[in-house]
């Protein structure tokens, strides 16, 4: 098994088993690794895909969303779908029957509701802040009608630092009550995104440190809250993916992969939380990397037959000869080579 992986964002080289890991450590662990190589990654996660970033044409909640969706869940390689808005309640009733019928499992993101309207969860501005609250509520109705477990939420913008102490206070608030009508809708879990502080994004959520503090506050008070951590956002928070996990590893229950342009990049086109496919020329996350992320859940017992959670890509079609076949077939490949590297 890889127990080292190039750090794509930084050129150095992270031990992905961990600091302080020795050799006694390693094997203790010989066993669990032989027995990794003979299994199949569907024993240790469910592999998912983000509908509506794989095919952006349905981001706004219309467009051609059943008819892609039909795809993905025809597709018995993904044992997840990732959904957003679905405007029309005649197709979002349509696609709650293709998922059924595909015996694939739901997960519902907030995102295209909330990033096309601008809404920001922990804004100052109070009227704004309930707005945001508003659709937040929404969109928890439309995962329950989904069939969706859990509904993706993030932070909003951050303030800056001498507002950022009462932003937090906020989204702690606008989170207690978004876990509130969670819990009407027979518990459904609420896992927090952590997205860049200052690169694209720029939201208060955010370093790991910070979420780490956000993330016991709203467990203690629902326990079916918990963290979303995607390696395409380590780089753009400068951050080491095997460290901040171990960090956060209490919270976490919800995983994405994807590829970014290093942030000191700003003149690269494609600068900033794009989601580009893996592999593309000045990106710096790859295969390997996937591997070393795999390493660090399984190391870190996050990954497992007891559990076997969410890890969905989050990539797109950027570039004028990429279909979303094609980046999906590309995606496909990572996730089994990575698996075979781990």
């Amino acid at each position: 098994m890889a127990q080292k992986a190039r750090d794509g964002y930084n050129g150095i080289e992270v031990n992905y088993k961990g600091a302080g890991n020795g050799t006694n450590r390693a094997l203790e662990r010989q066993h669990e690794e032989e027995e990794y190589m003979q299994d199949s990654m569907y024993a240790y996660m469910k592999p998912g895909i983000v509908h509506f970033k794989a095919y952006p044409e349905v981001a706004l909640g219309e467009g051609p969303i059943v008819e892609t969706l039909r795809k993905i869940c025809e597709d018995d390689f993904w044992m997840a779908v990732e959904v957003g808005w679905m405007k029309d309640v005649k197709v979002r009733d349509e696609a709650r029957m293709v998922i059924a019928a595909s015996h694939i499992t739901v997960a519902y993101a907030c995102q295209p509701a909330m990033f096309s309207q601008k809404l920001n969860v922990n804004h100052l501005d109070p009227a704004e802040r309930k707005k945001a609250l508003n659709q937040i509520r929404n969109c928890i109705h439309e995962a329950y009608q989904l069939g969706s477990r859990s509904v993706n939420v993030f932070s909003g913008k951050d303030p800056g630092d001498a507002k950022r102490e009462e932003a937090k206070k906020l989204l702690i608030d606008s989170l207690i009550q978004i876990c509130d009508w969670a819990k009407e809708y027979d518990e459904m879990e609420v896992h927090l995104k952590i997205f860049d502080r200052d690169v694209d994004k720029q939201f208060l959520i955010g370093p790991f440190k910070e979420a780490l503090e956000i993330a016991r506050v709203v467990r203690a008070h629902y326990p079916k809250f918990g963290l979303l951590s995607d390696l395409s956002h380590f780089p753009l928070l400068r951050e080491d993916p095997a460290a901040s996990v171990k960090l956060v590893k209490e919270y976490l229950v919800h995983y994405h992969i994807g590829n970014c342009v290093h942030p000191d990049n700003k003149r690269h086109f494609l600068y900033g939380d794009l989601q580009p496919r893996f592999g593309m020329e000045e990106t710096v996350l790859d295969t390997a990397d996937v591997a070393a992320y795999f390493r660090t859940l399984l190391d870190e017992g996050l990954l497992g037959k007891e559990k076997r959670p969410i890890v969905s890509a989050e990539v797109r079609p950027l570039l004028h000869y990429e279909t979303s076949e094609l980046v999906l077939a590309n995606t496909k490949r990572v996730f089994k080579e990575a698996w075979a590297l781990a």
